[in-house]
């Protein structure tokens, strides 16, 4: 019998019905704190390394921004080829391990000023979250059943959105100042988000016995190089799984552009300063968490291409809109101005996680190769980032802030076209017949 087997008989419980394996309860907590603590830094990094580099390392900052971006992107489809190689437990250590690591390579190298090593060091800890956080997604797909994969993604993105930015940036407001503020606050709330990554790591691997994720995923008879490339394969061979993953590397693009875009438009063009934009943000992003586990729940019910389509790509496309022209109609430092631009960007982190469904329909596009399906899943929800702060480098000095807003609102019409080929069966049955296996 099948792990998924165990779903709907007498032994679940009440998680396992609201769309958390019971088995995995822990690593879903270790996401959140672990998540936490990798967004402590999120929304004040650039400034800082820019601080602390001086007139001279300053220019540089987005282009090591922009790398340690190409490393999530990697690490992203890593995460997936792994996973499916060696289990996704190994690969979370692996994750830990790369994070802990770099992380206090990077905070030395900040402090003696060196260009040459923030930049090597940033980058490599750019590999260290998704190796720990996505490797878990390809863990739940391989344990929850068919019928309620949609609600098991959602409540993954409320510890992983949870995290990253709305617990970080909400532990940075604290933080900052109990640490004495400014640049030395934030190098002291940095020196202490380590704490909460390892509480997360320690919660996971200490709380989660589940067999499934101790175990290589991929088939018997498939070699280390042919398990490793095939999520690249079958993107190629595959062209809904080609769609389904630009579906998903647009999905949060915007969220990472307006991340570069937005922090100095409000905190000081508009007179509403740094704190002020650490909880819009953590505000925002808590929208987006109460409503992950809900649109996996509704996609499981309604239909996951169609959540997608109307929740995720069109209301992601009003929201990112009312987010950017809402603050430049109100009066600038104004409380109520504030409070509107608060509400107009919880709409666009409310209907983000109406795209929480292409989580199941990718490893249901082709249920014999789930893993490889989730490394391309796993890719592009990495290469968001890359994507999101990309379209702001390439399209900022040619058509300015609002010509980058609308170039990502052109890419949510791409992607609602490209839904209308992405739609499959739910059922469990549907599963069992495709991968041959049953109770």
């Amino acid at each position: 019998m099948t792990t998924k087997a165990v779903a709907g008989e007498a032994g679940e419980t009440r998680l396992d019905r609201v769309g958390i394996p019971h088995s995995l309860r822990w690593g879903f907590l270790g996401v959140l704190i672990f998540m936490t603590g990798n967004g402590v830094e999120s929304n004040f990094i650039a400034p800082h390394m820019s601080h602390a580099l001086g007139e001279a390392g300053a220019p540089l900052v987005p282009t090591i921004i922009a790398m340690y971006s190409l490393a999530v992107l990697i690490a992203s489809y890593l995460s997936g080829a792994l996973a499916d190689l060696f289990g996704p437990r190994r690969v979370m250590l692996l994750g830990f391990g790369v994070w802990m690591v770099f992380e206090i390579l990077f905070l030395l190298s900040l402090r003696i000023d060196s260009v040459t090593l923030v930049f090597v060091s940033y980058f490599f800890r750019g590999f260290g979250f998704p190796l720990f956080a996505f490797a878990f997604l390809v863990w739940i797909n391989a344990v929850a059943p068919r019928s309620r994969n949609g609600a098991a993604v959602g409540w993954f993105y409320v510890m992983f959105t949870g995290g990253l930015p709305t617990l970080g940036s909400l532990f940075a407001v604290i933080a900052i100042p109990a640490f004495g503020g400014g640049h030395l606050g934030e190098t002291a709330t940095m020196w202490a988000s380590m704490a909460l990554v390892t509480l997360g790591f320690v919660l996971a691997w200490f709380g989660v016995r589940e067999p499934t994720g101790r175990l290589r995923l991929a088939p018997e008879g498939e070699s280390a190089a042919d398990v490793m490339t095939s999520g690249l394969r079958l993107t190629f061979r595959e062209p809904r799984v080609a769609m389904g993953f630009l579906v998903r590397l647009i999905n949060t693009a915007p969220e990472f552009g307006m991340f570069v875009i937005l922090p100095v438009i409000i905190a000081d063009e508009m007179g509403w300063g740094q704190s002020r934009w650490l909880l819009m943000t953590t505000v925002i992003y808590a929208g987006n968490i109460l409503f992950n586990a809900a649109f996996g729940t509704l996609g499981d019910r309604w239909g996951w291409t169609r959540t997608v389509r109307w929740f995720g790509v069109v209301g992601s496309a009003v929201g990112l809109l009312l987010w950017w022209y809402v603050p430049h109609m109100v009066p600038a430092g104004s409380d109520w101005g504030y409070v509107a631009t608060l509400a107009a960007g919880t709409v666009f982190g409310i209907m983000l996680a109406g795209f929480v469904p292409m989580g199941a329909i990718m490893p249901a596009l082709v249920p014999a190769h789930k893993g490889a399906a989730m490394a391309m899943y796993t890719t592009a929800a990495g290469g968001a980032i890359f994507l999101g702060t990309g379209v702001v480098a390439l399209m900022q000095p040619l058509v300015g802030n609002t010509g980058v807003v609308w170039t990502f609102v052109a890419l949510y019409a791409c992607a609602f076209v490209m839904l209308h080929w992405l739609k499959v069966d739910q059922s469990d049955a549907a599963e069992q017949h495709e991968t041959g296996t049953g109770r």
